[in-house]
């Protein structure tokens, strides 16, 4: 076999993009897969994952010069100095905003799931069915029974905590044991269950192991998981898909390598490889192979299809229908309430959690009827005040320091995660005019939230304020603190999904219509939002597909 010639080549080496190295390589598949960004190699390269607070120059904080830096990053908790170097250079890296638009990207090897919140919640039928039933966009390809053992496969592979609560609207999983609830989340949650017959608040269903599992160490609740775990105990590419690939002997793995385009031959009608430019030598390479996995993240995967264009699709592989690049959605949030629970003066918690809890949708569900489509949950949880607090009548002293060692009040707060619909002008296409650091034409974003997401948020507060007041909270108060598409870093369909050719730029399988040896398995491929962490989702659709290809290349269909 020539160097650069491989049964299979991956683009991208994220959430997705590791899992679907995983799936080819342990079925036999010679892979290569393909990052744009450095090698992190796992706990080596974890430089401040066992740091404390004050061994960082400015206490873990952002600089002056940082945020001139990273302006993007700057419009949210996402820019600190513990992680910098996990997130992209925006300067060498630019897009444009036709409209207020958050990325927040990871180009290194492991992507951002080295950084990711690790909420895992399976999709269920009111997902799949909901633009069918209402008329929106296009109809799923796919139904929960489709994707039910999959989600089975990647839960028991990633290792995912939680608790089975029989929720028709959020699907039980193949769950290792639950983190548990503090004293206040478990009185709230049975306050807002006796209030509220049509809700419920579990503990959030995480990819933190909570016992040893592949050859990874059980969560040591020290909640420093976006430094990178030198446990190994949440799931990332590192921790998890990386080593069981690297274990077949079947995966190169080559950073620094930006696919700026895919090959098509028109005489057989299917994809032949990929152009590559060494983002350190700025070298041109090809590689080529049977079966093409692009994982790039939905902005990036779109991006390398759009730039793949030839005279047969002039606006890019997989645009026949006119839908790649359109239908971008995310989640909105920074909506929600908080308030301050007396009592429990003698009550504390265990460690640091990694995790916090979760309402399930409950609106636009069981005969609610709302005056907006879909609906929400909400992410949230309670804690004690510690030593960053202000004490009001002491500003200095002794005293001042002595009381700030001490557990401060218990307050708690949830914050709305919710659906956005997938419009088809929100979308993302490439610049006529502005490059990045490689000449490379770089994506303009244009897309906004609508009226249906407007109201939702007055929801968002307002049900989390009645909600928190049932379960006895004081001093409750409500934020809606604004979003830009982008801030959910949840990007999801600009390649998405369907039943017809005219109408998607996938099939059922994850096949671009135009390419069948082509998947596109990460957020791209999303025909709809729901409002759960879609990162699970993805993993089960790629080793579905995964598993559709290799039975495909054997009977020589692709």
């Amino acid at each position: 076999m020539a160097q650069n010639t491989y049964d299979a080549i991956v683009i991208g080496s994220g959430i997705s993009g590791g899992m679907a190295a995983k799936e080819l390589t342990e079925k036999g598949l010679k892979t290569i897969m393909l990052e744009r960004g450095r090698n992190v190699e796992h706990i080596k390269d974890y430089v401040n994952a066992n740091k404390a607070p004050w061994e960082f120059p400015h206490r873990g904080g952002k600089t002056q010069q940082m945020i001139k830096d990273y302006p993007v990053l700057s419009r949210d908790y996402t820019l600190n100095e513990t992680n910098l170097d996990f997130w992209t250079n925006e300067q060498k890296s630019p897009y444009v905003e036709a409209k207020p638009f958050d990325w927040f990207r990871g180009y290194q090897v492991g992507g951002r799931s080295l950084m990711w919140g690790r909420q895992s919640y399976r999709h269920s039928d009111f997902d799949f069915e909901a633009n069918a039933k209402e008329g929106i966009a296009v109809d799923w390809p796919i139904r929960y029974k489709d994707l039910a053992p999959w989600y089975s496969h990647a839960e028991k592979f990633a290792g995912i905590s939680g608790n089975r609560d029989g929720l028709s609207q959020l699907p039980d999983g193949d769950f290792m044991p639950a983190m548990e609830m503090n004293v206040v989340e478990k009185d709230v949650a049975a306050r807002i269950k006796k209030h509220f017959k049509d809700r419920d608040m579990i503990i959030g269903r995480t990819a933190n192991i909570t016992k040893p599992h592949n050859n990874r160490v059980n969560c040591q609740y020290r909640n420093k998981c976006w430094l990178g775990c030198p446990f190994g105990a949440y799931f990332s590419t590192q921790s998890a898909t990386l080593p069981a690939a690297m274990a077949t002997g079947n995966l190169t793995l080559r950073p620094f390598s930006i696919v700026t385009k895919i090959l098509y031959d028109k005489d057989t009608k299917r994809a032949k490889g990929v152009e590559v430019l060494d983002a350190e030598t700025n070298k041109t390479y090809e590689y080529f192979a049977k079966v093409i996995f692009v994982n790039a993240s939905a902005l990036n995967t779109a991006w390398v299809l759009m730039n793949s264009a030839t005279d047969v699709w002039p606006d890019g592989l997989g645009s026949s229908s006119g839908e790649l690049g359109h239908n971008l959605m995310d989640h909105h949030f920074r909506a929600g309430a908080h308030g301050e629970m007396e009592g429990y003066d003698d009550k504390y918690v265990f460690g640091r959690r990694a995790n916090g809890i979760y309402v399930p949708r409950y609106r636009n569900l069981f005969g609610d009827k709302r005056d907006y489509l879909r609906g929400f949950g909400y992410q949230g949880g309670a804690s004690r005040e510690g030593w960053s607090r202000d004490v009001a009548e002491m500003s200095i002293g002794g005293d001042y320091k002595d009381a700030l060692t001490e557990p401060g009040k218990w307050t708690m707060g949830i914050t709305g995660f919710g659906e956005i619909l997938p419009y088809h002008d929100n979308r993302t296409y490439l610049s006529k005019t502005e490059k990045d650091a490689w000449g490379l034409p770089v994506l303009v974003m244009d897309a906004t939230i609508r009226d249906n997401e407007q109201k939702m948020r007055v929801d968002m507060m307002e049900d989390a304020k009645e909600m928190l007041e049932k379960a006895g909270l004081k001093n409750v108060n409500t934020y809606n603190n604004g979003y830009n598409l982008g801030g959910g870093i949840h990007e999801m369909g600009t390649a998405r999904m369907g039943l017809d050719p005219k109408t998607s730029v996938l099939n059922k399988h994850n096949q671009v219509w135009d390419a069948p040896n082509v998947y596109v398995t990460d957020g791209a491929a999303m025909t709809s939002g729901a409002c759960v962490n879609p990162s699970l989702t993805y993993l089960a659709l790629t080793a579905r597909a995964v598993d559709h290809a290799v039975s495909e290349l054997k009977k020589q269909n692709i």
